[in-house]
């Protein structure tokens, strides 16, 4: 294996001869080196895509940050290289290496791997393979890293299964300092008989950690699955995620990158968590419960940001920043404390109903951009099927307030292939394009702008949702012709997805352990960087379809009974599998479900705050309507079932 004085050699040599060379140098503002011959564990983060969107994902950035502040730890960074320093480095045969000291990957303790999305599937075996690393985990032995992986698709991790060493379900804030303490005293005193079993075996009694070889899933005749059986009598079953209890204070010494990415910004979360209940959503279903940062730590946090990095653009990040239960007094103080600095504040995922008049004077001090409002459907009914209760009116009312303070774009995101989904509820979304722009006209005249965002509907995993089948393709392309046809001329702009790109999205999110020879199949044939379209290859997987023996279809337009068993029911997001089952039924009947941070999560009674407290002080509000169920307050605006 190269040392990393000879594998800088070659790099100075390869680089010129590359698209940003900047992307594999490494050596930015704010990058922790640590002394590598003195530190006890070594962790290779690895955002398993380009530089240029890997720079941008905010987890790793914690955890960099996080295990960098022990002095027993180093954590360097790893993205996959663009297809001609791939090709440069297989020419050399350069291992995938870490920017920071250049050691190849292999040589590190422990691979930490982000998958956010699962199109970054193939791409994570393709970097294995440049590092050197078995793809296959049960081909690994001592001398080669743990390879551990987190992230929101790992939320069913089972098409990788075969791939990764150990997942982690859930907030990694707390339980990665565990792994790193694990695998570090287990390498201490298992030194001289060190057994790769033995460390999976410890690192499954980590809560939230996931050891997919101490399981074995079990199949029905029909091939729909049916169990997952332990294989070590010790290994939990279910595995529940893990929650972060209070937020740590956010990461403000970001990276400085030389080149673009697509975020040029510092990103300090204000919030996490979510409990509208969007039936599609599998951020809102796995991030419960809610968590708030105070005003003044975000305020100071954006402080810290523009000091240690010069980034003149902030982004409040949540996943309903007004939600946020400060969020006009946040507004407020930034701009009072930097109005004389020309910051830029982005405050994105608004929702409609609780964006206020107060909110759009709080922010009109911000530069004036694209206002982006989630509307995702356009009548009535497909609102109540998907639990997003705004009323045109109120979006109307909505988008006249923002164009009147100054706003000449607003962005409308839509979704079809929604359940139960008519060509008129699409049409229904041009004309509600339409009639935004004619309020913008009237208040703003011609600079009025409508950008629409149409995505393509992926029943998820852990939502009520997941019972449901796919739009077929047909039926898309024909959504999307229509809307294409209907939306066009000044002052409106449409945006749409591949639905063959869809179809790969619902084939991994909805897999079971099969799906891991279709995503090696697929590999070998070439698939990588699957969601860049100029590298999308959908006869790769129809390929590895075959190869496998599996049918796709069966993963993407089959309806699924109520009674049936989904191969990642052994990992618990904490919502129970009856109340999404209870909810899906309350869709079909068109049944809304208010906010969750006002009911009961068991059955759905609604108690208030006062009676809570009135009827039993300290310990918690009794259900009337199940038997022995208790609810408590664990955050002042939200109440779980107990």
């Amino acid at each position: 294996m190269l040392t990393p004085q000879q594998l800088q050699k070659q790099l100075n040599a390869i680089l010129p001869t590359v698209q940003k060379p900047g992307r594999y140098t490494g050596g930015e503002l704010n990058q922790i080196v640590k002394d590598w011959e003195t530190t006890e564990t070594r962790v290779a983060l690895l955002f398993p895509d380009i530089y240029d969107l890997g720079m941008s994902n905010l987890g790793l950035a914690i955890l960099y940050d996080l295990l960098n502040q022990r002095p027993d730890v180093l954590a360097e960074r790893a993205y996959v290289p663009w297809s001609d320093m791939e090709t440069a480095m297989r020419e050399h045969q350069l291992p995938l290496y870490s920017l920071e000291t250049k050691h190849p990957l292999v040589d590190f303790d422990i691979l930490g791997i982000s998958l956010p999305y699962e199109t970054l599937y193939t791409s994570t075996l393709n970097a294995l393979d440049l590092a050197g690393i078995p793809l296959y985990s049960a081909e690994r032995g001592p001398e080669h890293p743990l390879v551990i992986a987190g992230g929101h698709s790992t939320y069913n991790p089972e098409p990788m299964h075969a791939f990764i060493d150990a997942f982690v379900i859930g907030e990694g804030e707390e339980v990665i300092q565990e792994i790193v303490d694990s695998v570090a005293t287990f390498k201490r005193l298992n030194v001289a008989t060190f057994e790769r079993s033995e460390l999976l075996h410890a690192l499954s009694q980590i809560p939230g950690v996931y050891v997919p070889s101490l399981y074995e899933a079990h199949y029905n005749d029909d091939g729909t699955f049916a169990s997952i059986e332990k294989l070590v009598e010790a290994a939990p079953l279910p595995i529940t995620k893990r929650i972060v209890a209070k937020l740590p204070p956010p990461l403000t010494h970001f990276i400085v990158p030389y080149v673009d990415t697509v975020h040029n910004r510092a990103p300090i979360e204000i919030m996490r968590g979510c409990t509208r209940g969007c039936r599609f959503c599998h951020a809102g279903m796995v991030n419960r419960p809610v968590r708030e940062r105070p005003v003044d730590e975000v305020v100071e946090a954006i402080e810290s940001a523009i000091r240690h990095t010069g980034f003149e653009e902030i982004s409040l990040l949540s996943l309903s920043s007004s939600d946020y239960t400060h969020v006009v007094e946040l507004v407020d103080a930034v701009h009072q404390r930097f109005d004389d600095e020309h910051l830029s504040v982005s405050l994105p995922s608004l929702r409609i109903e609780s964006v206020s008049v107060d909110l759009m004077d709080a922010l009109k001090g911000g530069r004036k951009g694209g206002f982006t409002l989630a509307p995702e459907a356009a009548t009535e009914k497909m609102r109540q099927i998907i639990n997003k209760p705004v009323s045109t009116e109120q979006l109307l009312d909505t988008a006249r307030e923002i164009f009147s303070r100054g706003w000449p774009t607003i962005k409308l995101y839509f979704m079809i292939g929604h359940p139960s989904e008519t060509l008129e509820d699409v049409q229904a979304i041009a004309d509600l394009c339409k009639a935004v722009l004619r309020v913008g006209r009237e208040a703003i005249g011609k600079r009025a702008q409508v950008n629409a965002g149409v995505s393509t509907f992926v029943p998820k995993p852990h939502t009520p949702f997941q019972w449901v089948s796919c739009d077929s393709i047909d039926q898309i392309r024909a959504k999307q012709e229509l809307l294409k046809q209907e939306l066009r001329g000044k002052g409106l702009k449409l945006n749409w997805n591949n639905p063959l790109e869809t179809q790969l999205e619902a084939w991994l999110s909805r897999g079971d352990r099969r799906m891991a020879e279709v995503v090696y199949q697929a590999w070998k044939r070439g698939a990588k960087f699957d969601a860049w379209r100029e590298f999308f290859n959908y006869t790769a997987w129809e390929e590895a379809f075959a190869t496998a023996g599996l049918e796709s279809a069966f993963y993407t337009h089959r309806q699924r009974p109520l009674d049936e068993v989904f191969p990642w029911e052994h990992l618990s997001t904490t919502v129970r599998k009856s109340f999404l089952t209870q909810d899906y039924l309350w869709s079909l009947e068109g049944r809304i479900r208010i906010d969750c941070r006002e009911q009961c999560f068991a059955c759905g009674i609604l108690p208030t705050f006062a009676d809570i407290r009135r009827e039993n002080p300290g310990e918690g509000w009794k259900c009337p309507e199940v038997k022995n169920k208790r609810v408590t307050i664990r955050h002042e605006r939200e109440v779980v079932s107990g």
